[in-house]
């Protein structure tokens, strides 16, 4: 299976309250970002990267120039409508969208996650992560629901049958992972020092 990996980078991130890009944010001496591209091009099963961007990520867009992705501009409107827009622009088959702000994601990670959307036959996977781990690392979680008697908040990854993106309502496979790695994502300044604690 080839797969594509888009890499949300064009939200405001308004949570933050920051004057910098939020894939742009520094953990480790590098951009947020920079860590989730090094994972992607570890992985043994992403085949090519692309970069979604828009107005709000000027700057991360001109740093993508030193890699070797491609990128897309998106309206920048939120997160699914622009990914929506990359994978229909695109054309793109078998999608891994990520968020540029998992500084902990690795190649492995990724590759187990593919690992599991090639073996479970559905045109689509969300991974989660159990609310009880953000919680212990003293992080929050949004848009928390439950899978069995675990609550679980999204991490930010899903893999797509890009030519089915249109579709209303799609088979949907949980892949549940409790790691830090696909825990920590940043939203606010808290998770960002967290992060940083962590890396």
């Amino acid at each position: 299976m080839s797969v594509t990996a888009l890499v949300m980078a064009g939200g405001k991130g308004s949570r933050m309250s920051l004057s910098e890009e939020k894939p742009l944010l520094k953990i480790g001496g590098k951009p947020v970002i920079e860590h989730v591209l090094a994972a992607l091009k570890n992985a043994k099963k992403i085949n090519s990267i692309v970069v979604a961007v828009s107005d709000y990520t000027p700057k991360t867009a001109k740093l993508m120039l030193q890699f070797p992705v491609s990128v897309i501009k998106t309206p920048g409107k939120e997160y699914v409508s622009d990914m929506r827009y990359a994978v229909k622009s695109l054309n793109l088959h078998s999608v891994l969208a990520i968020g540029a702000d998992l500084p902990l994601i690795t190649g492995e990670i990724v590759d187990n996650i593919v690992d599991c959307y090639e073996r479970c036959g559905k045109p689509a996977l969300s991974v989660v992560v159990p609310m009880e781990t953000k919680e212990k690392l003293g992080l929050g979680g949004e848009y928390a629901f439950k899978v069995g008697n675990t609550r679980v908040v999204p991490a930010g990854i899903n893999v797509i049958d890009g030519q089915r993106i249109d579709e209303e309502k799609l088979d949907e496979e949980i892949c549940l992972l409790d790691q830090k790695e696909v825990a920590v994502n940043i939203n606010t300044v808290q998770e960002l020092r967290i992060a940083e604690s962590l890396f």
